[in-house]
């Protein structure tokens, strides 16, 4: 198994997608009284980011959600004083928390930025100048639309930044390898299929494996994929734990250890409470079985942190019967949550 030092992280939060529960304690309200995030600047100062009326117009604010990452840009693309500063200094708190947690990539995503494609395209390439300005990491740079991961990958190109990553292509997308030829950066490839999401383990191999072939083919030599089989919230799929750490395990011995594999490591835990516990059973397990990398928040995930953890404690053994099949439905997981027994 690898040491911490060398499990290459992805750093997720930079994110349009990423939300605060408005009963989170971080949030409060600024000195005009408006519902805000509070947050701590690089000077140590406490400021707050105003959630503006556009964003508490929205069914994710009327369901408890805050789209913080969303906000931010959108309030710092403006430019209107002095929220547009508050924002930037947000964005800049963000950046730098993940590099100083041990972030080796930002994932850089605005889809929810706006719906125009344009405006999305705009967003991309401001972000990834604004960011560039504070990170000593390599961008990764993240969406589903090709004309976006391609407007990000060229203005990172021209930044101070070590080669963008691409994330990502799969048999559905084959194109996005074009682009990561182009610049010449690591890529996360994907065990999507040609018509979606594969059910098991041997179709995440089998794509996986054909996606690493196409790349190879391309040029793009092992040592610069990172193959994601697909986390899914164990919650909803009660073996796609399983079939994940499967995937790791057979992918590892087939392509060895120049490849790394890799994944959104904390979506395995959506929909269950104590998430955090679940994650890092997952984290390890998914070590174990091959990865050596993964999309994740290096401040909750820290390898170093979770590499120490006493596997012998009943509720990280609960964790892992959820993780492996063992706890079918997590009945037994959730009595002991009920219990009070998972901790806090």
């Amino acid at each position: 198994m690898i040491s911490p030092g060398d499990f290459i992280i992805i750093g997720e939060n930079i994110h349009a997608t990423r939300i605060i529960p408005r009963s989170s304690p971080r949030m409060g309200t600024d000195q005009h009284g408006r519902e805000a995030v509070v947050f701590e600047d690089g000077a140590g100062t406490t400021r707050h980011l105003p959630i503006p009326e556009a964003e508490r117009e929205t069914r994710d604010y009327r369901d408890g959600r805050i789209k913080h990452v969303r906000v931010a840009v959108q309030m710092a693309m403006q430019g209107e004083e002095p929220d547009a500063s508050t924002a930037l200094a947000y964005l800049e708190a963000m950046v730098r928390s993940q590099v100083g947690a041990g972030a080796d990539y930002l994932d850089l995503n605005v889809d929810e930025v706006s719906l125009q494609t344009s405006e999305q395209i705009e967003a991309m390439r401001w972000l990834v100048r604004t960011v560039g300005q504070w990170a000593s990491v390599p961008l990764a740079i993240d969406s589903p639309n090709l004309e976006i991961v391609a407007a990000g990958l060229e203005e990172a190109a021209r930044g101070p930044g070590g080669l963008p990553m691409v994330n990502s292509a799969s048999l559905e997308r084959p194109e996005a390898l074009e682009l990561a030829v182009k610049v010449g950066g690591p890529v996360v490839v994907t065990a999507a299929g040609e018509s979606g999401i594969p059910g098991d383990a041997d179709g995440r191999i089998a794509n996986a494996t054909r996606i690493v072939e196409l790349a190879q083919a391309r040029g793009i030599p092992l040592g610069r994929l990172y193959v994601d089989p697909l986390v899914f919230p164990i919650s909803v799929d009660g073996a796609s734990g399983a079939h994940c750490l499967a995937a790791f395990r057979a992918l590892r011995e087939r392509f060895g250890p120049e490849i790394h594999l890799t994944g959104g490591m904390s979506n395995v835990s959506f929909g269950l409470p104590i998430r955090r516990l679940v994650n890092d059973a997952f984290f390890l397990l998914a070590v174990e079985a091959g990865a050596d990398s993964g999309i994740v928040d290096p401040i909750q995930s820290n390898p170093e942190r979770v590499f120490a953890l006493d596997r012998s404690s009943r509720p990280f053994q609960l964790a892992v019967d959820v993780l492996t099949g063992a706890d079918p439905h997590c009945r037994a997981y959730i009595k002991a949550f009920r219990a009070g027994e998972l901790g806090e």
